[in-house]
């Protein structure tokens, strides 16, 4: 079948595939009450995923650029999907006929896909279908995470300030487009603490914000026929950190401690005409579906310093425990 790309931008997206009538819009075919049920807990994991690896990656040391002092990142975050999160139980919906038969979330096994069967009445009208319920894409991302990979350009400013960008214009193919902006800025504060100013322990307050948006052109396929199909992805990602690092000449070590916090949005825009056999049905913009992700983080990694060219790591504990891996050329 045709492959579909569902969120893509450039160096940045999340990526994964999901098959025409077995992708995620398959499940339209349930009744109002069940269809914001089903596609919110297959899609759920990779909005948190992805609003985990938004909110990393802002740093490898404490220590600020000197005024007008810079560095260019190329960096990958990948947000580790708990495995209770790869699946989700069919049972308890009013339309769905599947008794305890669990599927995949997007994050689940691609070879997860049971038959699923529709029944229900609307306005005195029965509607009975089955479909393939759609499995995930767990052995298609690396390290079966949700990646976020970033370019950043951070620029030292005066009184120990710096301040990070993260941007990409919108970008993609006539399916699916998309855009990210992120802002960082760093505060070092390690003159606060008197004569620490004079060791190789530096601490800094950072505080982030990213916005991502992708445009995902849904086409018809099966037993969903469309007009004008769009499903619009919104995320916005903020997170507030303490960090600190031990800045020796060639390996540093840094971590963080602090709170991170996103929120996404999910509308499916357009007309739908569902078929059932012999009936169909026809939908007009049918859902709107807003998912959160938010806790506490913390941060350890280690950055091997060789001049200008900087290779870093980390790992950071939180819901999705993060994986961060770039590298950077620095200019003090």
């Amino acid at each position: 079948m045709k492959k579909h790309t569902l969120l893509f931008i450039g160096l940045i997206a999340l990526a994964f595939n999901t098959k025409a009538q077995d992708g995620f819009e398959g499940y339209l075919l349930a009744d109002n009450n069940d269809r914001s049920k089903l596609i919110e807990a297959y899609i759920t994991p990779a909005m948190k995923g992805l609003i985990y690896s938004m909110n990393s990656g802002w740093y490898h040391t404490a220590k600020v650029h000197k005024p007008f002092g810079f560095d260019i990142a190329i960096g990958l975050n990948a947000s580790l999907v708990p495995e209770e999160d790869e699946m989700f139980t069919l049972s308890g919906l009013t339309s769905i006929n599947a008794g305890s038969i669990t599927a995949a979330t997007v994050a689940g096994s691609e070879d997860v896909t049971p038959v699923t069967t529709v029944n229900f009445v609307e306005s005195g009208v029965p509607f009975s279908t089955t479909f393939n319920a759609p499995g995930g894409v767990k052995e298609s991302l690396p390290l079966s995470a949700v990646p976020a990979p970033a370019v950043q350009i951070s620029l030292g400013l005066p009184a120990k300030f710096e301040v990070s960008l993260r941007l990409v214009p919108k970008v993609g193919s006539d399916d699916v487009k998309g855009s990210l902006f992120g802002i960082g800025l760093k505060k070092e504060i390690t003159s606060w603490f008197g004569p620490m100013e004079k060791t190789p322990l530096h601490v800094s307050l950072l505080a982030a914000y990213t916005n991502m948006t992708v445009d995902y052109e849904i086409e018809s396929s099966g037993d969903v026929s469309t007009q004008n199909g769009l499903a619009e992805f919104k995320l916005n990602a903020y997170t507030v950190q303490a960090i600190a690092s031990l800045n020796f000449p060639i390996v540093n070590l840094y971590g963080g401690f602090g709170y991170g916090s996103g929120s996404s949005t999910l509308n499916m825009l357009g007309d739908y005409t569902l078929s059932y056999g012999v009936a169909s049905r026809t939908i007009s913009d049918p859902l709107t579906s807003k998912f959160d992700a938010s806790g506490f983080r913390t941060t350890g990694g280690v950055r091997l310093s060789l001049g200008f060219f900087k290779i870093f790591g980390s790992y950071t504990l939180q819901e999705y425990n993060t994986a961060n891996l770039g590298i950077a050329f620095s200019i003090r």
